[in-house]
């Protein structure tokens, strides 16, 4: 079993950055594929990005891509998401996921997820 705990969120303006971390705890040894979620009030929880174990695979919904970049840190069993030139749009609350398998942007197929954090962008 993996917790995870997100943190960094908060409320920037338009054209602003934040990043975002997620901290894992438990069984962290196995190689999981991190994921990035996002969901505002009264919207479906949308894919953001996905990096699998090794690093080099991401992929990332359209709308972010060009300025949100995932990472992670396997020795500090860490995923961060760095975003860049962030929108109104953007405004979501904003969930890391973890899969033992390869990336998906699937909700249903990542079994672990940290409680959220709020990302609010204003203009």
């Amino acid at each position: 079993q993996v917790q995870l705990v997100e943190s960094g969120g908060g409320l920037v303006q338009a054209g602003g950055s934040l990043r975002l971390s997620c901290a894992a705890s438990g069984r962290t040894k196995n190689r999981y594929t991190m994921a990035w979620f996002r969901q505002a009030p009264g919207k479906e929880r949308e894919f953001v990005a996905a990096i699998d174990w090794s690093g080099v695979n991401t992929h990332y919904v359209d709308s972010v891509k060009g300025r949100f970049t995932i990472s992670r840190d396997n020795a500090k069993n860490a995923v961060s998401l760095q975003m860049t030139r962030l929108k109104r749009e953007d405004t979501a609350v904003y969930y890391c996921a973890a899969r033992a398998g390869p990336n998906s942007v699937f909700e249903g197929s990542y079994d672990y997820w940290g409680p959220g954090t709020q990302v609010t962008v204003s203009s």
